[in-house]
């Protein structure tokens, strides 16, 4: 399962850089310029599917073992994994041509995060609620509630609110949301005032 798990989010997160492209007319410099839509698409994306990859390794490193549900349940998380790249082309075409897409295109992008982390976290709370951990090594905390989902969320929702009427802030949004989950923050302090 693990393997599997891994190979999906490999090729999903693979498959992102693929939708940027430069589009004629003007300078070389100007197409890559203007290109900045996929950019930002692709960067917000690939750190989505990098903090649920981090989620979803954390989690399988502490199982113990499996049962049909969790299976399944993971197959749906990895089902929403695999399907982001088609809303992050759709993002980052409207967000280039400036349309009336752009308020759809971002609200489906959102709603596509906001699954993914939902499905991430409902796969965790799975696994605490039916024992499928592994007893925690000593020092080791038990895996519990996780902490930064009602942020998470409640970022989300706010952002695709947001994305109905200022698709390109609720962008930016998403993108925080993203850094936000991939950077360890409290263990780069700890590493900061270690050095001090």
């Amino acid at each position: 399962m693990e393997a599997f798990s891994d190979a999906v989010f490999a090729i999903a997160i693979t498959l992102l850089v693929l939708d940027i492209a430069v589009h004629p007319p003007g300078t070389p410099l100007e197409q890559v310029l203007h290109a900045w839509p996929a950019y930002v698409a692709y960067v917000v994306s690939f750190l989505t599917i990098g903090a649920a990859w981090l989620a979803h390794d954390g989690l399988t490193d502490r199982l113990g073992r499996s049962d049909a549900i969790f299976l399944r349940l993971n197959l749906l998380l990895l089902l929403v994994v695999a399907f982001l790249p088609f809303p992050t082309r759709l993002v980052a075409d409207a967000l280039q041509q400036h349309t009336d897409a752009e308020r759809v295109a971002v609200t489906f992008y959102g709603l596509t995060l906001l699954a993914i982390r939902l499905l991430g976290s409902g796969l965790a709370e799975y696994a605490r609620r039916e024992h499928l951990y592994s007893p925690p090594k000593e020092g080791e905390e038990p895996p519990g509630a996780q902490q930064k989902l009602l942020s998470v969320v409640v970022g989300y929702v706010l952002a695709i609110i947001i994305g109905l009427l200022w698709p390109t802030v609720a962008v930016a949004v998403y993108f925080a949301i993203a850094v936000y989950l991939v950077v360890p923050f409290r263990e780069v302090a700890r590493l900061l005032f270690r050095r001090s």
